[in-house]
């Protein structure tokens, strides 16, 4: 089988999360094709892999959403009937349009982004929408809001096509457009696996940016969710990482029919030979993740910064790739200003070399999905302090039918009082820490096996094979 896996700004650039997932996923499947198509944000990218690619990586296709000047033209004098005309205002006005006629456009048709856009066609229709929505907004303003949210899907939807005989994407957004017009190409299936939901994850940065004018807040929202839409509308099955997750999907628009939970897995048997840590002597923290502003780095700090204060013996280090050099200057600032003396920053390790040394770890996201970091802590035997994002509080508590017990703590994101004093109590009462760290490895072993991950998705293959074909 040749597979097609669609990725928006993680595999194979960024190392961590998605893309570790994502590697290890192509790896336990060598009897498969892979064709890898990734979403970068700017060409400088291209080429750039964090990753030796595996054997069984058959090609890579790269999108920059960024390059969007180049095109072809078709030379021909635009024309469009009244069912493209109705596709293409449902698009600019981010509702429903039809895909398959703007694939036809774009695809078929040879239609460039720029042709468009410079057509009296596109003029008219953004004249009839910002007289009817946008009244009281200068038109260049909303000229230009709609120009620069267009241009980079319809850059994404004008790509060469690779073959596959079915496509996977990692998100929805523009990797869900790439998926759909992969089963237009070649007709065939495709699967969109979540593991966090793109479209919630795009609105809350929406809602902070300060890049957006206020006046176009809720349609840059809506932009993001016609995406979602297409993805959900377009998929042969959906899954997600937990049920909460899948019930996001449903509300946002997933037929309940389609989705599937498939939970994810690490590598038990690499952590599980790790000793536990004996009481006594200066308390380490771990702390496994990307120095990025999602993870939250600086309410970790504020945390730790009183943690230090109330317990002598303390060490906090902080281990993942610097992605963001800007973000982790700020953290280095930070510490400084807040005079913590027993945290490191260590930089991209070995997980397996470490983990040994930190009594648990700690996870302070304001956004997951179902962290790796947390189950190969467990796996390790050792307990974590989460953030409730994600499904990160059924990780330490358990759900449905796991009555393990409690795996470490979790409170509430960007409260760093809350999160230092989750982080007292384990660095205080070994006994709770051992036992909830047997707790985490009981549960990774039980429910998280890689192995298990592997064999779910597989079966997911045949399934969306089956419903294809119509005995489903």
């Amino acid at each position: 089988m040749r597979i097609c896996v669609i990725l928006e700004g993680c595999y194979p650039y960024v190392t961590g999360g998605v893309s570790s997932w994502m590697h290890q996923y192509i790896q336990a499947m060598p009897q498969h094709e892979f064709v890898v198509w990734a979403l970068n944000a700017d060409p400088s990218q291209n080429g750039k892999f964090r990753y030796k690619l595996p054997d069984n990586v058959v090609e890579v296709r790269e999108v920059s959403l960024t390059d969007t000047l180049r095109g072809r033209r078709s030379g021909r004098p635009l024309r469009f009937d009244q069912e493209e005309l109705k596709a293409l205002r449902a698009l600019v006005e981010c509702g429903r349009p039809d895909w398959e006629v703007l694939f036809h456009i774009f695809q078929d048709r040879g239609i460039s982004p720029a042709e468009f856009m410079a057509s009296e066609y596109f003029v008219d229709i953004l004249a009839d929408i910002c007289r009817e929505k946008y009244p009281y907004t200068a038109f260049s303003d909303f000229f230009h809001t709609v120009r620069s949210m267009l241009m980079p899907l319809l850059h994404v939807m004008c790509s060469d096509v690779p073959e596959a005989d079915v496509y996977h994407t990692i998100a929805t957004g523009y990797a869900g457009i790439l998926a759909r017009l992969g089963r237009y190409r070649y007709k065939v299936p495709f699967l969109l696996t979540e593991h966090g939901i793109y479209t919630r994850e795009r609105e809350e940065e929406i809602i902070r940016a300060n890049w957006v004018l206020p006046d176009f807040k809720d349609m840059w929202i809506s932009f993001f969710y016609m995406l979602s839409s297409a993805a959900y509308d377009g998929a042969t099955m959906v899954t997600s990482l937990f049920a909460r997750a899948g019930r996001t999907q449903v509300e946002i628009g997933a037929d309940p029919s389609k989705c599937r939970t498939v939970a994810n897995g690490i590598h038990y048997n690499r952590f599980a030979g790790i000793p536990e840590r004996k009481p006594g002597g200066k308390v380490q923290i771990g702390a496994i993740l990307r120095l990025a502003p999602i993870k939250d780095v600086k309410t970790m700090l504020y945390a730790f910064a009183e943690v230090e204060r109330n317990i002598q013996d303390v060490k906090l280090f902080i281990a993942g790739p610097e992605d963001d050099p800007e973000y982790a200057l700020e953290c280095r600032e930070l510490m400084r200003q807040l005079r913590i003396k027993n945290a490191v920053f260590m930089g991209t390790i070995n997980v397996l070399d470490y983990m040994g040394d930190f009594d648990f770890t700690v996870l302070s996201s304001i956004s997951e999905g179902q962290p790796l970091s947390v189950l190969e802590s467990f796996a390790a035997g050792r307990p974590c302090v989460t953030t409730d994002v994600g499904c990160c509080k059924e990780l330490i508590y358990g759900e449905g039918e796991d009555r393990l017990g409690q795996a470490g703590y979790c409170v509430p994101p960007m409260q760093p009082h809350a999160l230092a004093r989750a982080m007292e109590d384990l660095c205080r009462n070994s006994a709770r820490r051992l036992q909830m760290g047997r707790t985490g490895k009981q549960r990774a072993e039980k429910y998280f096996r890689h192995e298990d991950m592997i064999r779910n998705y597989l079966d997911t293959y045949d399934e969306v094979f089956r419903r294809w074909n119509g005995s489903l």
